[in-house]
C-alpha cells in the first residue's frame, strides 16, 4: 500500500536514510529541510519542501499550504533535531529556547498542523524520532534530554488522544547514529561496528511500523548499538 509521507530532517542523517528506505518501498515522500538542495533526487516520488523548524512565526502558514497542495498526506515522520550539551550555566537563555524550539516546540506545531486532516484518513501515522536520552537523563545533557523527554511524553499522551480517531503515534529512541549529528560535538560513538547505529536501522524501524496491521500500535521502540562506547575528540 503506497502511502504519502512527510519527513522532516531529510536533507541528512537519519531523516535522509528514512526518506530513501521509504522511496526504495514505493512510497511518497515529501521531504522537509531547511535547505532543500542538500537533498536531490530525480525519484518521481520525492518532492522537497523548505522549511527552518527555528521559525516558529512561519511555520503554521506554511503546514496549511502544504495540506493545500498536498491534501494526500497520511503519514509524519518527526526526524528534524540537533543536538547541544554542556552543563546549564554553559547555556544562554536564547541557546535553552533555540534547542527546546526546535526539538520539541516545532514537533508539537507540526503535530497540532496535521491531526484535523489526518482524522479524516482511513489510515494515518505520527512518528516520531527520539532519543536514548529520553529514557534517561545524562551529565551535561540537561536541555538536550529535557528537549527529548518532553518528546516521549507528548507522543505518549498523543497516542492516547488520537487512538479513537485511528492515528497512530510512535516513538523511535535510537542510541548513538553515526551521522553528521556528531560533527559539531566534542564526542562521538566509538569507531567498531557494535559502538554504533547506522541510519538505515533507524530506517529499518520506521518502515515496521508503517507497515504493522491497522488495528496496531507500535507505542516505542528502543534501539541501541551492542556496546556503549563514548571517543572524545
Amino acid at each position: 500500500m503506497m502511502r504519502h509521507i512527510l519527513v522532516t530532517g531529510a536533507s541528512s542523517g537519519i531523516g535522509r536514510a528514512i526518506a530513501r528506505k521509504l522511496l526504495a518501498q514505493g512510497h511518497k515522500i515529501y521531504g522537509v529541510s531547511r535547505d532543500r538542495q542538500k537533498f536531490t533526487t530525480e525519484h518521481s516520488g520525492f518532492i522537497g519542501l523548505t522549511l527552518d523548524l527555528a521559525n516558529l512565526d512561519i511555520l503554521p502558514d506554511k503546514v496549511k499550504q502544504w495540506l493545500t497542495d498536498y491534501p494526500e498526506i497520511d503519514a509524519v515522520v518527526f526526524s528534524a533535531g540537533y543536538g547541544q550539551f554542556g552543563s546549564l550555566e554553559q547555556f544562554s537563555f536564547q541557546q535553552i529556547r533555540a534547542l527546546m524550539d526546535v526539538n520539541f516546540t516545532a514537533q508539537a506545531l507540526l503535530a497540532r498542523c496535521f491531526i484535523p486532516t489526518l482524522r479524516k484518513k482511513s489510515r494515518a501515522d505520527l512518528i516520531f524520532i527520539g532519543s536514548e536520552a529520553a529514557l534517561q537523563g545524562s551529565r551535561k545533557g540537561a536541555i538536550y534530554c529535557a528537549s527529548k523527554f518532553a518528546i516521549r511524553g507528548f507522543s505518549q499522551a498523543l497516542r492516547e488522544e488520537c487512538a479513537s480517531s485511528g492515528i497512530k503515534v510512535s516513538l523511535i529512541n535510537p542510541g548513538m547514529v553515526k551521522t553528521e549529528f556528531f560533527d559539531a560535538l566534542s564526542f562521538e560513538p566509538g569507531a567498531e561496528p557494535e559502538n554504533f547505529i547506522e541510519p538505515g536501522d533507524v530506517a529499518k524501524a520506521v518502515d515496521y511500523v508503517l507497515a504493522s496491521q491497522p488495528g496496531i500500535v507500535i507505542d516505542e521502540i528502543n534501539l541501541n548499538p551492542l556496546n556503549k562506547v563514548v571517543k572524545f575528540k
